[in-house]
């Protein structure tokens, strides 16, 4: 980017007369809502339920208004002031967080509201229970992030961090409190090293890996790096202890550790644990993590109680990625298997399987466990079939969620429960069942409440099941992200 792009922005949106409102609830995007007298709705950023504000308008539709507050005149009780001096809703504020002004209990209470709307309107559903919000520290959490890198030319300097907000530009950031605390403070050294480099224009991005002992950063770079580019970025590391250079020139099949290994010539291991079933899960940078480690912690031991899993049962943990899932299940179910789109993590499942197959800190080892891989958005009820039967499911899907295998799983009780033949992907036919059973109990991990509440519409749809539980997970703090968990019962 161009230091003209960079720091010349474009000309605001002509604004008008500023309003006043009575804030009614947040959105999905955390925006205050205020209704005119003629119905009309007006979003305002910054505002929050039952404030007072006046608003500047900046874009008005036929069906909607945006604003941003100009001043608060009724104040919410649950405002509070934001911890980081980046945030705000002013031009060139950083774009990361968008509830730092509202305290986490609230943020909490307003993604469970989005979850049970999405579950109503989009699932025509409800659960028969809501689940205690799963919680953590609401700061220093984030263990994964893509900081974005732009030399300025005209400052002579580099800028290292998130967008701001609602633009392409990167903010000028020192700090960041939802990072953790020795990445937060890198962020300065971060700049001045990048500016050092012969390669500071043609480095877009760092990719951020922190694993329990070691934090990762992948630098992507545009052209070959220098011998002495090279120097300063070991350097580096050396003054930072733990920290690992991943390198990567093209895609990600590209990207590799800068020095395999230490002095000792032991390489050091990005991996986090999960102490309460004794694994421990080694990744690479590029592998898909939660953001999240603490909450993913509790997270895993709520899936499993929910799941109840008996020592003579068989699990499938579908979409299972590294098995973050399915080795915890491992230790607990008769036999599990793993299924995944990608065949890279795939591999890197199976070797994570026989890393923890029998470590001595363990309760018991590993039992049965395969993992096979799949395009999972292409799901059939033959595949189902396929899989086996199993007594209980695991499902954690991207955002895009897990329609075909719900719908697959919808048209094979149909053919059990009626004898109405199925689709099988080509054509209707009575499938060889084989003695298969559908599970009796689902869990659902989901990043995505629209594509959950749709998921759980088909299952409660076809009369087999129903929702007996559902939750939300606070994987990130302070940003309008909804993560949840429900449960499944084969009615």
């Amino acid at each position: 980017m161009t230091e003209e792009s960079q720091n010349q922005r474009p000309p605001a949106a002509a604004d008008y007369p500023p309003d006043l409102l009575e804030v009614e609830s947040l959105d999905i995007e955390a925006q205050g809502i205020a209704h005119r007298a003629d119905g009309k709705v007006v979003f305002i950023e910054g505002a929050l339920p039952f404030e007072r504000v006046t608003a500047n308008v900046y874009r008005k539709k036929s069906s909607f208004e945006k604003a941003v507050v100009m001043a608060i005149h009724r104040e919410s009780s649950q405002r509070v002031r934001p911890a980081c001096p980046h945030f705000g809703m002013h031009t060139g504020a950083c774009g990361g967080c968008k509830m730092q002004h509202l305290h986490v209990g609230a943020q909490v209470a307003v993604k469970q509201r989005v979850l049970e709307d999405n579950l109503q309107h989009i699932g025509k559903l409800k659960a028969d229970n809501l689940l205690r919000p799963i919680e953590g520290p609401a700061w220093g959490y984030r263990y994964r992030a893509r900081l974005s890198v732009r030399f300025v030319r005209k400052k002579g300097t580099v800028l290292v961090g998130f967008h701001e907000r609602k633009s392409s530009y990167v903010a000028d950031m020192t700090e960041c409190h939802v990072l953790p605390r020795h990445v937060s403070d890198m962020l300065v050294p971060l700049r001045a090293l990048i500016g050092s480099m012969d390669a500071k224009e043609t480095v877009p991005q760092i990719e951020l890996a922190c694993g329990d002992d070691v934090t990762a950063m992948v630098l992507r770079h545009m052209e070959p790096l220098s011998e002495s580019d090279l120097a300063r970025l070991r350097a580096f590391a050396v003054a930072n202890p733990g920290l690992q250079w991943w390198l990567q020139p093209g895609g990600l099949e590209t990207v590799k550790l800068l020095d395999p290994s230490t002095g000792t010539g032991q390489a050091l291991e990005l991996s986090y644990g999960l102490p309460e079933f004794g694994v421990t899960m080694p990744f690479k940078p590029t592998d898909f993590t939660q953001v999240n480690p603490h909450i993913n912690q509790v997270l895993v031991s709520r899936a499993l109680r929910l799941l109840a899993v008996q020592p003579d049962e068989r699990v499938i943990d579908w979409f299972c990625g590294l098995g973050n899932f399915t080795l915890p299940l491992a230790t607990r179910a008769r036999e599990v298997l793993g299924i995944e789109g990608s065949e890279v993590l795939v591999a890197r499942s199976r070797e994570n399987f026989e890393r923890n197959r029998a470590p001595a800190q363990m309760r018991r080892g590993l039992t049965a466990t395969k993992f096979v891989a799949r395009n999972l958005f292409e799901m059939t009820p033959a595949m189902l079939v396929k899989d086996g039967a199993a007594d209980k499911w695991l499902v954690d899907p991207p955002r895009e969620g897990a329609f075909e295998l719900f719908k697959s799983l919808a048209a094979l009780h149909q053919q059990l429960a009626s004898g109405v033949p199925c689709d099988d992907g080509e054509h209707q036919q009575s499938l060889a069942l084989d003695g298969w059973t559908p599970p009796k109990r689902i869990v659902y991990v989901s990043c995505n409440p629209a594509t959950l509440a749709r998921d759980a519409g088909v299952l409660v749809d076809s009369g087999a099941w129903r929702c007996t539980a559902a939750g939300v997970v606070n994987m990130f703090p302070h940003t309008a992200h909804v993560e949840s968990i429900a449960v499944f019962e084969r009615v």
